[in-house]
């Protein structure tokens, strides 16, 4: 199995912290964030090699991060070759690139470059395994629909699998929101090409996929208790390094 950091955006929200520096390496108590990603992944014994996907703009960054990083997984960086806003290729055109260009046949782990939360990795993956080959996605109950508004908003049936999923919803059906951490079965990576090939235009979120994914095929959702941050405003990150470090 790989494990696939997602690390190519521009945080344009994060300006000016992120103006000239990858939002994944800003400081969380003293450490980068994704130190914490990398940690979650030493105590997976199928995760082979970690994969990091960044943008031209910062791979020095992560190459000066990579050389102090303490890992006993190798770590592999991936240029997307994209260096402003106008050119990026989206998180889910990142996916492909990574897919593509590392010639990946393995089961992929993917997690977002500026996720934190509290619980098991190890735990995601059991539960997703156990899924008989199908996608699985880690979910979080963020308790407001209001807030729910935000993000991607999941439905479940009483096995966990996903039997609804809309991104941003206007009005949510429920509080059960996506972490941008999924799991993806070697036999299913072709699917992500797929998409980039059909007419929408929508390859920037991961949720445009995986509701697409979850009305093509089975998907299951995990749950996770605890802490999550998803740092994608300067509120979010000032409350991390308060509580979550």
């Amino acid at each position: 199995m790989k494990a696939l950091i997602l690390a190519a955006g521009y945080a344009t929200r994060m300006y000016p912290l992120t103006k000239e520096f990858p939002k994944p390496l800003l400081k969380v108590g003293h450490r980068p964030m994704i130190d914490y990603i990398v940690d979650k992944l030493q105590d997976i014994p199928e995760v082979d090699e970690i994969l990091v996907v960044t943008n031209s703009k910062f791979i020095s960054n992560f190459r000066e991060w990579a050389k102090l990083c303490k890992s006993s997984k190798p770590i592999s960086l991936v240029d997307d070759l994209t260096s402003t806003l106008d050119d990026r290729r989206g998180a889910i055109g990142d996916m492909d690139f990574a897919v593509q260009q590392s010639q990946l046949k393995d089961d992929l782990l993917v997690i977002g470059g500026d996720n934190l939360f509290d619980g098991s990795l190890g735990d995601f993956v059991s539960f997703a395994k156990s899924k008989n080959l199908c996608p699985a996605i880690g979910v979080y109950d963020i308790k407001s629909l209001e807030t729910a508004r935000k993000y991607g908003v999941v439905g479940v049936d009483a096995d966990s699998r996903v039997i609804d999923f809309e991104e941003k919803p206007s009005e949510p059906k429920s509080s059960l929101v996506a972490m941008c951490l999924y799991y993806f079965p070697k036999e299913e990576l072709g699917l992500i090409g797929e998409y980039l090939k059909s007419k929408t235009n929508k390859h920037d979120a991961t949720g445009f996929y995986i509701d697409w994914l979850s009305k093509k095929i089975s998907m299951y959702a995990y749950t996770f208790s605890g802490r999550w941050y998803d740092i994608g405003h300067r509120d979010f990150y000032d409350e991390a390094n308060k509580k979550f470090a």
